[in-house]
């Protein structure tokens, strides 16, 4: 998923970085207002990552999202 994407969809997909990463506040989730370099900063303090260990964390977790109403409705 193309970041552009996330911070377009920045509400939606905030519920989604809570369940993976669930030190991540409210209020830290509102500061962040999808900036993915705040995000990486607040993941490194949050969780004692390295800037790398961070990016590589939300780089993974940004392959397995899908944009908000496009899952598949092939069910």
């Amino acid at each position: 998923m193309n970041w552009e994407l996330v911070k377009r969809e920045w509400k939606q997909m905030s519920r989604n970085l809570k369940a993976r990463w669930d030190k991540l506040t409210d209020d830290d989730l509102e500061r962040i207002a999808g900036s993915r370099e705040r995000l990486v900063a607040r993941l490194r303090d949050a969780y004692g990552l390295t800037a790398m260990g961070a990016e590589t964390q939300l780089d993974d977790w940004e392959r397995h999202q899908q944009p908000i109403g496009h899952a598949d409705s092939s069910a």
